[in-house]
């Protein structure tokens, strides 16, 4: 009876006029940044922070989470359409899309991705509604050290999952670390790698680094790197599967929500992790596996499942525990704390107008979304051939008024151009910025966990392994890094052995 209540709480939330309007804005924003090659929900909602200054808390947040969900539905039109995924997690389905596209199925397959999105979604939503209050009223008791603990696992099941070397990846965590230290200590004003320069006093911004190495970067990348795209159809049509393609896709559309639902709520790139994970056990479980690669309408229905449902399970340790298992949901709690509330459990019970808000917004944004991606496609494949020179100039210009309008000083400007030019560097050098922004996130939270650990045991820093549930996750942690470890490992033996 209390999750109907609640339900019906956040119905009366996400029902108002103007949060239906942002929910319908973030969804169209998301779809179309997905079907844009070159732009992905990161990037935009970095470059949106600045917008919802001026929002109510529940409508930012739900536009927000707009975006992200919507993008994974977007993301797929390009796969199939014109072979470039215009979301990574839309990779895989480019695989057999792209190639059901070329025997004339491009409708079925936009529709059989359009139908697991708003299945998987919708599955994850209720997912999020049955298992975030048990999850959040467990974190109320917690203490500093357990948070602690959580953080550095969070963190160090990045580091795991983050794709390239292990040890670049550790540099970015360290580097996102040192990066949230800079500015006055809080308990005692003292001068943090600031350099001499009062405007660093306050810290750099969340929003001036996210647009750094996000937007501009990602420019920068897009302008070097840019593919011809040529569609494969001019006009979609024919959208209907037929009762043997429905037989087919019902299966991997069950399996690709289910392994999304799970992977999504671990740190890292869930959603990614869930396609490609579903598009491998599909491909060895199907009995229709020698089709894969060239046209399977199973490659479609899982993978595109899977990042759905990946996408909105990630919400659960975002709202539930303050700990974001993603960048985009590193970008969620920045915008909580721009909005002046603290991300964490006690969300649910000191703010459940907003908590079950964002949660049947999601169900009513994934009708929109069907509304969205099926009779609308015809605009969409229009939008796939617009020229990325005339899209680029736009979004500089909207990423340098965003930063500016901050605190109106062309010195954010300046460090955000800067950090793109750093996050362009970190591309070349294959060093992945989603730890870096984890960790400049959770950086300051863990030092002022650690400090309340460290005062309530007098200074003893034992309290992190001699209480239980801090012991298990430290060691989770180091378990997690051993393994991610073990390749290299075995890699540097056998060169060796080789050499002798």
């Amino acid at each position: 009876m209390e999750l109907i209540a609640n339900l019906g709480l956040g119905l009366s939330t996400a029902m108002t006029p103007l949060n239906l309007l942002y929910c319908l804005a973030g969804v169209f924003l998301g779809t179309l940044i997905g079907v844009l090659p070159g732009l992905g929900p990161t990037a935009t909602i970095a470059m949106l922070l600045p917008v919802t200054f001026s929002l109510p808390p529940v409508s930012s947040l739900i536009m927000l989470a707009g975006i992200y969900y919507g993008s994974q539905y977007g993301g797929s039109t390009t796969s199939i359409l014109v072979n470039v995924p215009g979301e990574a997690a839309s990779v895989v389905t480019a695989l057999d899309g792209y190639q059901m596209a070329r025997k004339g199925r491009a409708g079925v397959a936009l529709a059989t991705a359009a139908i697991g999105s708003f299945f998987a979604g919708t599955v994850a939503t209720v997912v999020l509604a049955l298992f975030a209050p048990p999850l959040a009223e467990i974190a109320l008791k917690f203490g500093p050290a357990e948070f602690f603990s959580l953080m550095v696992l969070g963190l160090l099941a990045s580091l795991v999952l983050a794709r390239g070397s292990l040890l670049h990846a550790t540099g970015m965590v360290v580097l996102g670390l040192l990066l949230g230290l800079v500015g006055a200590d809080i308990t005692t004003g003292t001068q943090r790698f600031t350099f001499g320069m009062a405007r660093l006093s306050d810290g750099i911004g969340f929003v001036v680094v996210a647009m750094g190495m996000f937007g501009l970067a990602e420019i920068v990348r897009n302008l070097e790197d840019e593919d011809d795209r040529s569609l494969i159809v001019k006009k979609v049509s024919n959208l209907m599967p037929t009762k043997e393609d429905w037989k087919r896709m019902v299966a991997p559309i069950l399996r690709g929500t289910a392994i999304g639902s799970v992977l999504g709520i671990l740190p890292g790139s869930g959603s990614i992790l869930g396609s490609f994970a579903a598009y491998a056990i599909e491909k060895k479980v199907s009995k229709h596996s020698a089709e894969f690669g060239s046209g399977a309408i199973e490659g479609v229905a899982a993978p595109e499942s899977a990042n759905n449902a990946g996408a909105q399970t990630s919400f659960i340790p975002m709202l539930t525990l303050g700990i974001p298992s993603n960048p985009v949901m590193a970008l969620m709690i920045g915008a909580m704390i721009i909005q002046g509330i603290q991300p964490g459990p006690s969300v649910i019970s000191e703010q459940p107008a907003l908590f079950w808000g964002i949660i049947v917004s999601m169900w009513i944004g994934n009708l929109f979304l069907v509304v969205l991606n099926l009779p609308l496609v015809g605009m969409w494949v229009r939008m796939v051939s617009v020229p990325y020179q005339f899209l680029f100039p736009a979004i500089l210009v909207f990423c340098g008024i965003g930063v500016f309008s901050l605190n109106n000083t062309e010195f954010d400007v300046f460090v955000m151009a800067i950090f793109g030019v750093v996050g362009y560097i970190f591309v070349k050098l294959d060093c992945e910025p989603a730890p870096m922004l984890l960790a400049f996130i959770l950086g300051p939270m863990m030092e002022e966990y650690l400090r309340r650990a460290l005062l309530l045991s007098r200074g003893d820093p034992m309290i992190l392994i001699q209480r239980p549930i801090s012991a298990v996750m430290l060691g989770l942690g180091v378990l997690a890094i051993v393994v991610a470890s073990l390749p290299m490992f075995y890699k540097k033996r056998e060169e060796a052995f080789q050499g002798d």
